[in-house]
């Protein structure tokens, strides 16, 4: 696997969507410095990779995202830089600048039609509307090269999942990346409506690449030894340095302490790395509520058949779309 960095710009956000689970209070942010320490060291520890950027929102901290992006163009080893963004702070301005950065792959948030992204990602007073202000940047969007829609699937909407996925197609976009909620609980109807949700989205992709057509889904190619959760080298936003970036969420908060390997000023040797990022999914099992551990595991299967029953079809596609290239 690609080593990954993963820097936590802040955990502030200006949504308060229903299923995320990030502490956003009394927490400092990344200074340029710091983000530049996080590169230098992960080059030096573990050769280069991919880097992602998160939050919280990343782009309430437009000087260190603007910074990141240009550090890692002068920078061989880095490989990808991925925003992970819920659209609000997308601007002309941005979309050029990440249209003409030969790295960088935009990930928004977007969950399907109106009513159903707005239900569960709600705005803080005075922000716009999440939905209408990425909408309002079509067709421009579409011209930035890497841009990836993650459509989460909630259970109290997994009824809508294909009809969601139909209509962000709708959008224009081919870049995609679903996510089931996981942590949550799933009742066995839900798992049903996402079990037919995930079979409706695999024939769309399916008749999508039998006509030719593209279509680009992360989830066949990503692999994490805990659901949900990212591991590499995570730097949290107040410059310690986790395995695992499962101290974001609030019901794991007690985690945060137990997975701290060191920090910016006292970094960890791969070597220690590697060993807490082995203990991570048996402390994750042990500390979750067995019934959310159940659904997550379960919501996490349905994801999983898909990606098998799509995989061999998308060999198929790649190896038609090389033939006639």
């Amino acid at each position: 696997m690609v080593a990954q960095l993963i820097l936590t710009v802040t955990r502030a956000c200006n949504l308060r969507c229903a299923y995320c689970p990030t502490v956003k209070q009394g927490w400092p942010e990344l200074s340029v410095a710091q983000t530049e320490r996080a590169l230098d060291l992960f080059e030096a520890r573990f050769g280069g990779g991919h880097l992602k950027l998160f939050g919280g929102e990343p782009l309430l901290r437009p000087d260190v995202v603007r910074a990141v992006l240009q550090s890692v163009a002068r920078r061989p080893a880095i490989e990808r830089v991925y925003l992970s963004t819920n659209g609000l702070g997308l601007t002309p301005a941005w979309l050029e600048l990440l249209a003409a950065h030969p790295k960088a792959v935009l990930t928004i948030s977007m969950d399907g039609v109106p009513d159903d992204h707005r239900a569960l990602r709600r705005a803080l007073p005075g922000v716009p509307d999440a939905y209408d202000h990425v909408v309002s940047l079509l067709p421009r969007l579409l011209e930035v090269p890497r841009v990836v829609v993650t459509q989460t699937i909630a259970p109290p909407k997994a009824e809508h999942a294909a009809r969601n996925f139909a209509h962000l197609l709708s959008l224009g976009f081919t870049r995609f990346n679903l996510l089931p909620g996981y942590f949550l609980r799933w009742k066995p109807a839900q798992l049903q409506q996402l079990r037919q949700g995930f079979q409706a989205i695999g024939d769309l992709i399916e008749a999508r690449w039998a006509r030719g057509e593209g279509l680009y889904l992360r989830n066949l190619f990503t692999w994490q030894p805990t659901p949900f959760f990212n591991t590499g080298m995570i730097v949290d936003c107040d410059g310690s340095i986790h395995p695992s970036n499962v101290g974001l969420s609030g019901s794991l908060e007690d985690l945060w302490a137990q997975t701290r390997v060191g920090s910016l000023q006292e970094p960890p040797s791969v070597a220690e790395l590697q060993v807490a990022q082995k203990a991570m999914p048996a402390m994750i099992e042990q500390r979750v509520a067995p019934a959310i551990w159940r659904s997550t595991l379960a919501a996490d299967a349905e994801l999983t058949a898909l990606c098998r029953r799509l995989y061999p079809h998308y060999v198929a596609h790649r190896a038609r779309r090389r033939r006639i290239a």
